[in-house]
């Protein structure tokens, strides 16, 4: 292709194809249009190109942007569009949103590994990952408005201005919409590699920082959202699987001809650790699946009982030897050995599950010749981007298209392959015909992939000035990350720091849980410091100050959230406010205001205040309901969630043994304050959840003098507190 600029004249292309793909690369757009019919082109220039997104503009002005991150609530389907509008400056109410292809290596952010790409929707890091990648691309595009419109004037480009899909030229008093120069569209090999600097200054923006009605919110509410949940697909059957209660355990099935001979049942599917059940009706496939008798092995969760572990946690953290080295700062030894005061405290955490609202479920329909197949998913996506789909069907990824649909709650568990993976078993032995896997909420609920159970156990170190010198950190559990992380404390100036893992296992499954270890992480971490404060007789705000000193972002929170709960002011004689910093992504100090019956041992929060430094605020309204989200399900899981094992089965089966926080017990309100930045934008879905446990702990302590350390607080927990 040649250097210079090529101008192709496209009326009868427009005819045949309703618009134009322009396509978005890691360079910008490539220097051809594709015919949005001709698929065989589009999935060419798919393989002969690194590209991250794509945008299709027909002559109407109607613009489709591509959404390459899972949808689950977060309001990713209109965040990632959004800056590519700002910068391309189009005009909102013409764009609508569609999700990319599953295929990283093209429309993947930018990984945790150096040049490296995922499309993975975990960590609260989406926007964070494709701030640049997204802004860049649709300054390109403007470009391509801009250049096109200069050519097709004959001005000079620098004359050119533009806003809501126009471009404007003020000296000749013209003006035309991006679709209607479509037709005159001037392509050139090299497009400008915009630098960050180069993009749109956040004072400049139009559509971001603005409140913008989330795109996929509309059809939730008149019910066509399609969820994986929703699909029909002709002579499609049903799967379910019995996975026992004790994790790892493997199945002897014992009446196989009882189940065959059961009304719609088709076949029966051994699993290492499951029973399948493939059936004309999920009614059908239920009604067998109850029937079924099952051998089942021993395994190493077997004799496992999680509320009498904490035995052997405290003996472990009592080892001399030292586990995995997660922070070291300074010379806490030293700090140790001059400590005028030592604070010790242990806390600890029983499982928790994901409860995501939409059952698990998926739709796999493998060819006939079992050498391709289509997946239709809700999926937080991950490391493979076919979700493993090829390695169970022995085929190459280009085989398997993933037809990602809206999420009913993720929160880490949808992260996991393993019902993908499931169905896709079923769905090789049932080619041709698709295949609906379904979990039931038992089924999640016993073999569910839970946060980790923990043992922490702080030990805090004043010099001779009374300034807290040394924080030591150490967390006994199982799952590395999952139990260690948020232990740093980057935010509070302590020179002397010390945290590690020492690593425990009990065969029980294992995940992700929203904002990882950073809940019982920052719970031990604020309780400590409020325990410290009220030893010395300060006010936990002014301890925080000093700690922040260096870290004016994080100060600035403390600031806010401080004016805005009105820390100091007068409050009923019942009632206590307490407070907890959480750093995930985006920086939030939050306040809650609460009161005990000391009858029952009920806790009820009355009021929650947050002030947020999340950089650039993509969406705030979305923003201020995340922080609500998280906080109503920090408060569900502080109040009331636990999974406990006895003999290493799950004792839990449903919600009404598992029990989430009802309408009665939310907050009368929950006030976030979005401060002011320019900073790029950090996630925000996992600040608020993690700050609950430490907040209400801290007014607990300030209300009552007692501490509590063991999550959840049920009622028994808090009345033994109190009676102790």
């Amino acid at each position: 292709m040649p250097k210079t600029a090529k101008v192709v004249n496209r009326r009868e292309f427009l005819k045949s194809s309703s618009g134009v793909a322009l396509f978005i690369g890691v360079s910008g757009i490539l220097p051809q249009l594709i015919s949005c019919k001709d698929v065989k082109a589009m999935r060419n220039q798919l393989k002969q190109h690194q590209l991250t997104a794509w945008v299709h503009l027909n002559e109407d002005g109607e613009i489709t942007i591509y959404n390459p991150a899972a949808e689950m609530g977060q309001g990713s389907m209109t965040s990632l569009p959004l800056l590519f509008a700002e910068e391309m400056d189009a005009d909102w109410s013409k764009v609508k949103v569609e999700f990319s292809p599953q295929v990283a290596e093209i429309y993947g952010g930018k990984g945790w590994a150096p040049d490296s790409k995922l499309m993975f929707t975990v960590g609260s890091r989406t926007t964070n990952s494709y701030y640049h990648t997204m802004r860049k691309a649709g300054a390109q595009a403007r470009y391509v408005m801009l250049n096109s419109a200069a050519k097709h004037w004959g001005v000079p480009i620098s004359e050119l201005t533009t806003k809501a899909s126009t471009v404007f030229h003020k000296k000749i008093k013209k003006e035309i919409r991006y679709g209607a120069l479509v037709p005159f569209l001037v392509l050139t090999e090299e497009l400008p590699d915009f630098t960050f600097e180069q993009l749109k200054h956040p004072k400049d923006f139009r559509l971001v920082g603005t409140d913008i009605q989330r795109t996929e919110i509309p059809s939730k509410v008149n019910g066509k959202a399609q969820f994986a949940i929703d699909i029909r697909l002709p002579d499609m059957v049903y799967g379910v699987l019995e996975r026992g209660k004790r994790h790892g355990a493997k199945p002897t099935l014992l009446n196989e001809a009882e189940i065959l001979a059961q009304d719609g049942v088709l076949k029966t599917i051994p699993y290492a650790y499951a029973i399948g059940i493939v059936a004309n009706t999920l009614e059908h496939a239920l009604a067998a699946k109850s029937l079924l008798k099952i051998d089942w092995s021993a395994s190493d969760a077997s004799g496992f009982n999680s509320q009498e572990v904490y035995e052997a946690y405290d003996k472990i953290a009592a080892q001399q030897e030292t586990g995995k080295v997660v922070v070291e700062k300074g010379d806490i030894g030293n700090a140790m050995r001059k400590a005028s005061k030592t604070f010790t405290s242990d806390f600890k955490n029983d499982y928790i599950y994901h409860a995501q609202l939409e059952p698990l479920n998926a739709v796999i329909q493998v060819a006939e010749d079992l050498e391709s197949a289509a997946v239709w998913v809700g999926s937080q996506q991950g490391f493979d981007t076919k979700l493993g789909v090829p390695d169970i069907l022995g085929i190459s990824p280009e085989k398997v298209t993933v037809h990602l649909h809206y999420l009913g709650g993720g929160f880490g568990r949808r992260s996991m392959n393993d019902f993908v993976e499931e169905c896709a078993v079923l769905a090789k032995e049932m080619a041709p015909r698709p295949v609906k896997l379904i979990w039931t909420r038992e089924d999640d609920v016993t073999h569910g992939a839970f946060r980790p159970i923990s043992l922490q156990r702080l030990n805090v170190y004043l010099d001779a000035k009374g300034q807290l010198d040394g924080f030591s950190h150490m967390v006994v559990g199982d799952g590395g990350n999952l139990v260690a992380s948020g232990v740093h404390n980057d935010y509070y100036a302590i020179p002397n720091q010390f945290a590690e893992w020492r690593e425990t296992s009990h065969g029980v499954r294992l995940k992700h849980w929203r904002s990882v270890g950073h809940g019982p992480n920052k719970f031990a971490i604020e309780c400590m410091l409020d325990e410290v404060a009220m030893d010395q007789g300060m006010d936990p705000v002014a301890l925080r100050r000093t700690l922040m000193a260096n870290s004016p972002r994080a100060l600035a929170t403390l600031e806010k959230v401080v004016e805005l709960s009105d820390w100091n002011g007068s409050i009923a004689q019942d009632r206590a406010k307490g407070m907890a910093f959480v750093e995930h992504g985006s920086l939030g100090t939050g306040v809650c205001e609460i009161s005990v019956d000391t009858a029952t041992g009920k806790i009820k929060v009355h009021h929650f205040w947050i002030a947020l430094d999340a950089g650039v605020i993509v969406q705030p309204d979305n923003v201020k309901a995340q922080m609500e989200g998280g906080i109503i399900m920090g408060m569900s899981s502080v109040l009331n969630e636990r999974i406990t094992i006895k003999n290493g089965e799950v004792q839990q089966s449903n919600f009404h043994n598992y029990p989430l926080l009802r309408m009665e017990d939310v907050p009368d309100s929950i006030e976030t304050a979005l401060i002011t930045s320019s900073e790029i934008p950090e996630g925000v879905g996992e600040t608020a959840t993690p700050m609950v446990a430490g907040a209400i702990a801290n007014a607990f302590l300030k209300l009552t003098g007692k501490k509590l350390r063991h999550l959840p607080f049920t009622p028994e927990r808090v009345l033994e507190v109190l009676n102790g």
